[in-house]
């Protein structure tokens, strides 16, 4: 009898130690890794909203989702960025609509002269107008965020003070920007960003049509000594990410991405801003860029030759079945709203 209470308390013994110090240490479940996909360089305000992005997503979801980011196309370029992002290519991915002015018509009226004045106002606008019209171009991804630069203006090799200065002269821009370009009588020529550096260098090009933060980001205002200001259109950006991989994420973690969209693209805009003033400080101190402001009389004549181009825009969008001038009094509202 003793011997066989002697064996059971053996055995609990064993037992116990098994199920406490001894038995194997909780399996930690891998954090989920997703690879995110930009084109410009990594100083530039696409990529430095993409850090911010990745920053907040690790921490909110502590540590259950890393990001890996792969600035300057080192993944994906700016014009497959949203075909590589339905591919699979890369997980998230942020695009510049502007490359591709006939797949993004809806986003892209925002880059129409309707008077965005700063990128916050611009990036709260598109959301809405997105969040509104949820347009096809975007049925086979999931959007995590939209933003816009601060408005456009000239950066030039030569003084443009008049339109007769701007006749015949080769800029860069793109999408919505290149059309008034034409309309003040300049000579768009499109490239991707990045491409400029090498094309001011060659005198391809004798300067650009965008926001002022390429002049420090790209390092533009070495070449180019003279800025224009015109105040004109805003360049619309979206990140967007693979539907299959969004809907593989936990319900967690699609509520922090979820959180983050409004504030993200909120927060994008204001950092535009700050940085824009940033780089022209920078450019004017300590590249001695001058910066020419138009005459009242002289805006007046800019402005006046751009009022066909919103009208053009709004005939060939009704020609492909959408509410042109429904979408046209959205912005103006919108802008009117978010000014204030």
């Amino acid at each position: 009898m003793r011997h066989k209470f002697g064996i059971m308390i053996l055995v609990v013994f064993v037992l116990s130690l098994l199920c406490t110090g001894f038995s194997p240490a909780p399996v930690l479940a891998e954090p989920i890794k997703l690879s995110y996909a930009n084109f410009p360089p990594a100083p530039t305000f696409p990529c430095v909203q993409m850090e911010r992005w990745k920053t907040e997503v690790e921490k909110r979801t502590k540590g259950k989702v890393v990001v890996n980011t792969f600035p300057g196309g080192t993944l994906l370029g700016a014009k497959n960025m949203m075909d590589g992002v339905i591919a699979g290519q890369a997980d998230i991915g942020n695009l510049s609509m502007a490359y591709q002015p006939g797949r993004f018509i809806v986003t892209n009226a925002t880059s129409l002269p309707l008077g965005i004045p700063n990128a916050r106002v611009g990036s709260l606008v598109l959301w809405d107008l997105w969040e509104k019209y949820q347009p096809d171009t975007f049925a086979k991804v999931k959007v995590l965020a939209m933003f816009t630069t601060a408005p456009t203006n000239i950066m030039s090799k030569v003084p443009v003070r008049t339109l007769d200065d701007l006749k015949g002269l080769d800029l860069r821009a793109s999408g919505g920007a290149a059309q008034i370009l034409g309309a003040w009588g300049a000579n768009p020529v499109g490239m991707p960003m990045p491409a400029t550096v090498e094309a001011l260098q060659k005198g391809v090009v004798k300067g650009l049509f965008s926001s002022l933060e390429v002049m420090k980001d790209f390092k533009f205002a070495e070449s180019c000594k003279y800025v224009t200001k015109t105040d004109t259109v805003i360049y619309p950006f979206a990140v967007v990410m693979n539907m299959d991989k969004w809907n593989a994420l936990p319900k967690d973690v699609q509520s922090v991405f979820d959180d983050l969209r409004v504030e993200q693209s909120e927060w994008t805009g204001n950092y535009m801003d700050d940085h824009v003033k940033k780089a022209m400080e920078w450019s004017v101190e300590s590249q001695k860029v001058e910066v020419i402001e138009l005459s009242a009389a002289e805006k007046a004549k800019w402005d006046a030759k751009l009022a066909p181009v919103t009208a053009e825009w709004i005939e060939k969008a009704k020609a492909k079945g959408l509410p042109a001038e429904a979408i046209v009094a959205d912005i103006k509202a919108l802008i009117n709203k978010y000014a204030k």
